[in-house]
This record gives C-alpha cells, sequence and structure tokens, in this order.
C-alpha cells in the first residue's frame, strides 16, 4: 500500500522505475477508484442514477478505459500513445456529469483527473493544456447545445468557471512537474556521474590491488593513527618467515639491528616510524632467526590530502640480503687484499729510501729511482685508501685545531707533490681559524682534493683555497678550473668507486676512494661536503667544521701532533 501511494504521490523517481503498462493503469486508477466510490453512493442514496442512460453508459466507457489500460501493450506503442487514455477520460465524464444532473453535483470536477494527467505528463505542454480547456468547456456547453433548451447566455456562462479551473489546476501542475522534471534530470545526470566515478573507482581499486600484488616488494599503507589500511602478498610472505602470520602486526615479530642479535625497539621499527611521520630511505633490519634470517632495506613516505595535511604514510620492504652479503664478502676481499698489500710495500718504500739515500748514484739510476718512488707512493696512498674503506666509519679524536696553519701545510705538500706545472695554487683563507677537528684526518681531506684538482685541470688553471668562519663552523672551498662534471655525475661525486667520463677516457690514475673517504670523514666531524660543477669550468667542493674558540688551549699542541703523524706516514 505504501508503495502504491508513493507512486499516486508522484514520486517520480519510483514512477519512473515502473513499465509503461503499470504507469498508465496507476494514472487512470484514481479517477476509477473516485468513479467507483460514485457508485457505491448512488446505490446506496440515489438508486434512480442508474436510470439515466448517459450516467450508465459514462460508467461503461469508464471501465472499458481502465480494461484498455490493462490490456493495451504500452510498451510496444509509441512513448505519447498513452495520452488518448486522457483525452478520452473527458467524454465518460462529461456523459456522467449530463446523466447525474442536479442528484449527484459535482461530478464534473472529475475533469480534474485527466487534466493533471495531460498537464504531468511533460508532453506537448501547450496542447496539454489547450485541450484540457476545451474538453472541460466542451462538457459545460455541449449539453446545453444537444438539448432542446433554448440557449442563452445564462445557461453558457452558468457552469463557465469550471473550464479556468482546471486551466489553472493544469498550468500548476504543469510548473510543478517541470520544475520535478528538471530536478530528475539533475539527479539522474549526478547519479550517472556518480556510477561512472565508482565504476573508475572500482577500476583503480582493482588496478592498484594488481600492482601492489604483483611487485617483488612488501608494501603496507597506515593512516594518520598507524591503523593498516592496505598491504601486500610479498609483505604477508615476510611476515611469515619472520615467525608470524600474514596479518601479524610488525611489533609482534622477531626484528633486530645490524648485528642480527639485538631486538629492534618499538620505537626504531619502520612501521612505528612511518606511523609518527618520519620519512627515511633505505632503512636497514634484520628479519627472523638463525639461517633463514633476512636484511630488508625499508623506505618510508608520507601521504598528504588536498589540504598538504599528512593523513597516512607507504613504507615499502625490499629483500636486499644477498645485496648485503656481496658488501660484506667484498669488504673483507678488499681488507684482506690491502692488508697483503701494505707488508711488501712497507718493505719496498723502506729500501727505496736506503737506495735513493746512497751516495754517488748514477743519474740514470737516481732517476730511476725517482720513478719507483713516486708510483710507490701512490700505490701506498690506493692502499690506505682500500684500507680505509674496508675498515667503514673512521676514527676521529676532535681536538682544537689551528686550521688557517693546517690549510698552508697541505697546500705547500700539494705543490710539492705536483706533477702539473700547469696548475697554479692560491691561498685565500683567513688567519686564525681554530677548528674542532682531527687535524691528521682532516689533512686526508685536503690531500684529497687538492689532488683531485690537480688531476683534473690537464690544461693547468688556478686552484683557490678558501677557508673562512661561517657562524659556529669553518667553511673550507676548493676550486679548479679543470674539465667538470655533468648534472648527472655529480649525483654519484661522493660514492665509492666513482669516476667521471673524463677521467676514463683520460685514464687519469684512481679509484675513485678518495671523495668517498671524505665525505665519511667530514659527517664523523658533524661536519657537510658538497660538490657544485659546470661541465668543461671546473669543480667547487667545499666542507664544513665545527668552529673552535680562537684563544682555546690546545691548538698549537694540536697542530703539532698532526705534523708528527704526517712525518710517521
Amino acid at each position: 500500500m505504501d508503495r502504491v501511494l508513493s507512486y499516486l504521490t508522484f514520486n517520480t523517481r519510483q514512477f519512473h522505475e515502473l513499465t509503461m503498462r503499470s504507469r498508465v493503469v496507476l494514472s487512470q486508477l484514481p479517477l476509477s477508484l473516485t468513479v467507483v466510490l460514485i457508485l457505491v453512493g448512488g446505490f446506496f442514496f440515489h438508486r434512480d442514477l442508474f436510470a439515466s442512460q448517459p450516467f450508465v453508459i459514462g460508467i461503461a466507457l469508464q471501465a472499458v478505459l481502465l480494461a484498455a489500460c490493462v490490456v493495451v501493450p504500452w510498451d510496444r506503442l509509441p512513448y505519447p500513445a498513452f495520452l488518448v487514455i486522457p483525452l478520452l477520460d473527458f467524454i465518460p465524464i462529461g456523459l456522467m456529469r449530463y446523466g447525474a444532473g442536479t442528484v449527484i453535483t459535482g461530478v464534473g470536477l472529475l475533469t480534474v483527473f485527466p487534466v493533471i494527467w495531460l498537464a504531468a505528463s511533460g508532453l506537448y505542454p501547450r496542447a496539454a493544456l489547450t485541450a484540457g480547456f476545451l474538453a472541460a468547456l466542451g462538457i459545460v456547453w455541449v449539453p446545453v447545445f444537444v438539448t432542446d433548451t433554448a440557449v442563452t447566455s445564462q445557461s453558457l456562462t452558468q457552469s463557465f468557471l469550471l473550464p479556468f479551473i482546471m486551466l489553472a489546476i493544469g498550468v500548476t501542475i504543469r510548473v510543478m512537474t517541470a520544475s520535478m522534471m528538471a530536478q530528475q534530470k539533475m539527479v539522474e545526470e549526478k547519479d550517472g556521474a556518480l556510477q561512472v566515478l565508482l565504476e573508475e573507482s572500482a577500476r583503480r581499486e582493482r588496478l592498484l590491488d594488481t600492482v601492489v600484488n604483483s611487485v617483488d616488494i612488501g608494501l603496507i599503507a597506515v593512516d594518520e593513527t598507524g591503523k593498516p589500511m592496505l598491504t601486500n602478498r610479498k609483505l604477508g610472505q615476510f611476515r611469515v618467515a619472520a615467525g608470524g602470520a600474514p596479518d601479524t602486526g610488525e611489533s609482534e615479530l622477531r626484528l633486530y639491528q645490524q648485528d642480527g642479535e639485538t631486538v629492534m625497539a618499538d620505537a626504531r621499527r619502520p612501521t612505528r616510524r612511518a606511523a609518527e611521520g618520519q620519512v627515511f630511505s633505505d632503512y636497514l633490519i634484520w628479519w627472523g632467526d638463525g639461517p633463514d634470517q633476512r636484511v630488508l632495506s625499508t623506505s618510508s613516505r608520507l601521504m598528504r590530502n588536498q589540504s598538504g595535511e599528512r593523513e597516512g604514510s607507504v613504507v615499502t620492504f625490499n629483500d636486499v640480503t644477498e645485496l648485503v652479503t656481496a658488501l660484506n664478502a667484498k669488504d673483507e676481499f678488499v681488507a684482506t687484499v690491502s692488508h697483503e698489500l701494505r707488508t711488501p710495500l712497507t718493505a719496498i718504500r723502506g729500501y727505496l729510501e736506503l737506495l735513493t739515500g746512497t751516495p754517488g748514484l748514477e743519474p740514470d739510476v737516481a732517476s730511476g729511482l725517482e720513478v719507483v718512488s713516486r708510483n710507490s707512493e701512490r700505490l701506498h696512498k690506493l692502499v690506505v685508501d682500500l684500507l680505509a674503506t674496508a675498515e667503514g666509519a673512521p676514527e676521529i679524536v676532535p681536538v682544537p685545531t689551528d686550521f688557517s696553519a693546517l690549510v698552508r701545510e697541505r697546500i705547500a705538500t700539494a705543490e710539492l707533490r705536483n706533477a702539473n706545472p700547469l696548475v697554479a695554487f692560491e691561498d685565500r683563507s683567513e688567519s686564525g681559524l681554530v677548528a674542532l677537528c682531527d687535524g691528521a684526518r682532516i689533512a686526508q681531506v685536503l690531500d684529497n682534493l687538492l689532488s683531485n684538482a690537480i688531476k683534473y685541470s690537464p690544461a693547468g688553471g688556478h686552484v683557490t683555497v678558501e677557508a673562512a668562519q661561517s657562524d659556529s663552523h669553518v667553511t673550507c672551498t676548493v676550486t679548479d678550473q679543470g674539465s667538470g662534471m655533468s648534472e648527472e655525475e655529480l649525483q654519484g661525486v661522493f660514492s665509492k668507486f666513482f669516476r667521471t667520463s673524463a677521467a676514463r677516457n683520460a685514464a687519469i690514475p684512481g679509484v675513485g676512494l678518495g671523495l668517498a673517504i671524505s665525505k665519511a670523514i667530514v659527517e664523523r666531524h658533524g661536519g657537510t661536503i658538497s660538490c657544485s660543477s659546470v661541465e668543461g669550468e671546473g669543480s667547487v667542493f667545499s666542507f664544513r667544521l665545527p668552529l673552535a674558540p680562537a684563544d682555546s688551549p690546545g691548538a698549537r699542541d694540536g697542530l703539532q701532533e698532526h705534523r708528527l703523524q704526517s712525518q710517521d706516514q
């Protein structure tokens, strides 16, 4: 019953979901029910009505029209065909009004039903309103003309108000229907757009699910509270390997630090860090126990909404066990080979010192020994660099050090060792700079930078060294006018074994460890090192170290200790 009432009260959304036949029947039903009420009332109170032939014919025609609404296959006919029913309704209504006479007044008001139907259909609005007005007018005037009663102005105007009332009702219904249809169209358009968006969203969700489960890395997305929103199959496999189930929380898994034995604190676990809004890359964790233990490289990136506010994070887990094993094997190999090379090299250098100090050597012999000595020094530096790389982070003992004097000393040493006479040095350092650093280690950094400036300046030019105080730091810059580097090469300039294409093409000696070692030394001091370069114009290397007060005790002692260490080397 509720559904029928919903249809009869023009719930257009539900009404238009019905079949065409059902809509026609429901549109005719209010008039038919009203006619039934008139029949019931007439049967009990005005039985003489059934003696009126026009009234009975009107009742019969109304029943025929209702039957036509049920029987006719409206879905197969052209859409406007149903309008014939409300147009034909005016005939039985007119007959019933004429037959009822004064026995039952107001039967003519039944005209409102077909008028409403025509106006609410939304089809041919002007023609529908005109038809409703003329049909109502015909119901009033036709009986006047077909009876024997004389036609007078009084008889013509007696019920003249009815057509205009019907016209007003039709206009009102038409306006309301037009508004409802416009709203319905808007709703349907929005519903269509929403369906498209939902389908696109579902397609994207299927695509995302396929992608995240196809990649060979573990993945988890968490919201701003740390609650998991998305995980993939690979992460579930990692969790099983760590002694859990595919849906086990990270806090319950066996995760370890670098030694593979110390349990990682909850606050240091990658998903916990990501939930707190931290961003990190290549964060290594040791996952699981025993021989099946794996090393995973984890990274985290933030997810932000349209306002730029954090709404979660995505963490990736990449198995790098083989890579870490290979790197460890490489470091062990480098350390072993370097130690094996260092022992005979020490003997060679020792005997070279004895030979070069022998008086009365032939010039050719002295020249040959000089070549051997120079190359043994190069080999010694290479072995030292390899050992430094294998040993990992360098140990430093920072003390107040006369940085200005240290720079002058290393420039002087570079000038003595300079095999390229076209390269000139210029020292623009401020005097009296005292840095809190390990003098021997920083000397190694300066030597590496100056050595590179010489090697990569085959056509000569100036090598400028500047040192100055900057806030609470000492900043040192080494500028050359050499071959320079491209933007792509700059990205890996501080990587181990990195060499530019120009160095390889020109067969410039070196293995690409000096800058990586320099970076490690500077960062161990709490400083930073950077490089800028223009291909074909030269490079600028700059590093910063903590500043010690100029009157700090021990600055001179620190420099003297550095000199003694340099002499020992």
